[in-house]
């Protein structure tokens, strides 16, 4: 878990799950069509359940193949994941290839959240990047690891067989935008940041060479259509914060990982897909800060 920075604290922004790291999308911008790499894949398991809940698996052992395959048990109707740090929340378990036993399985208990990003997952597992590429929230994947996918230290982990396969059911419970959509508003204060957008929505922080305002400023660049931000909610955000004085960029989870905490009182109101920037004044021991910030969701309140 990254630590809280100064300017996230003083936005009251209480952050509770910062996990990746900053490599490139491998799928980023491109049209997402997803489609099985074969529905034998759905042979080799009974897969029985709700969404989001455990499922009942009875694995067809022994599963043998020598490519990783997938197959959508359940197709959702909800937004395709198409980064691989785009905000995510997902329930896996694994299962033995030949011995058909749970060998993991996460909570499974219906909070969302617990978001973390594709990347979380690759990095415990390499193969879950091209299982889950293009999914959409709503759906059930299941899916055949080869060890190399599944990960060698976690084949020798839990003390699989040479060359068994694992067998993984995956939940994509919600999936979330990786920036801001909606439309641009004009602002015609002066003496305030101008913010620029690289193609994939990244901004980059102009700070003026006039002195900061001795007051906060917060203003709307892009209006979402989304719901409400109300005090108390629980928000899934992207935030890079650039200091006053010397220009550097002391926080920033653009390509890395979306943030998630309390909504702070400068986004109270603001609508979900909406971009702001907010000038934080200089207090005592700390520059003055612009942060700007994409909303990008509400976590549900009966997850928090």
């Amino acid at each position: 878990m990254r630590k809280t920075s100064a300017v996230l604290a003083t936005l009251s922004l209480a952050v509770l799950a910062l996990t990746g790291c900053t490599a490139a999308p491998a799928f980023d911008g491109v049209a997402c069509d997803r489609a099985a790499t074969g529905d034998s894949v759905l042979s080799v398991a009974d897969v029985t359940g709700d969404l989001g809940s455990l499922p009942d698996v009875d694995v067809f052992g022994p599963v043998k193949v020598d490519k990783t395959s997938y197959a959508d048990i359940t197709v959702g109707d909800g937004r395709a994941l198409t980064s691989d740090f785009q905000p995510l929340v997902l329930d896996i378990a694994f299962y033995g290839g030949t011995s058909g036993e749970k060998l993991y399985n996460s909570e499974f208990d219906g909070d969302l959240s617990r978001v973390n990003n594709l990347d979380f997952w690759t990095q415990k597992s390499p193969g879950l990047g091209g299982v889950l590429e293009c999914a959409t929230a709503g759906s059930r994947v299941l899916a055949v690891l080869t060890p190399e996918d599944f990960g060698q230290q976690n084949a020798e982990g839990f003390g699989l067989a040479d060359g068994e396969n694992v067998v993984a059911v995956i939940d994509v419970l919600d999936v979330y935008p990786t920036r801001a959509s909606g439309a641009l508003q004009f602002n015609d204060a002066r003496g305030v940041p101008t913010v620029v957008r690289a193609v994939d929505g990244t901004p980059g922080i102009i700070i003026p060479d006039s002195a900061a305002p001795k007051k906060p400023v917060t203003q709307t660049l892009i209006k979402g259509d989304g719901p409400k931000v109300k005090q108390g909610d629980l928000i899934v955000n992207n935030i890079m914060a650039v200091n006053w004085d010397d220009k550097t960029v002391t926080s920033n989870t653009w390509g890395s990982t979306a943030s998630l905490g309390a909504a702070a009182k400068e986004l109270v109101g603001a609508t979900v897909g909406s971009q702001l920037l907010v000038v934080i004044p200089a207090a005592e021991g700390s520059a003055a800060t612009a942060v700007v910030v994409d909303i990008l969701g509400i976590v549900p309140a009966a997850t928090q």
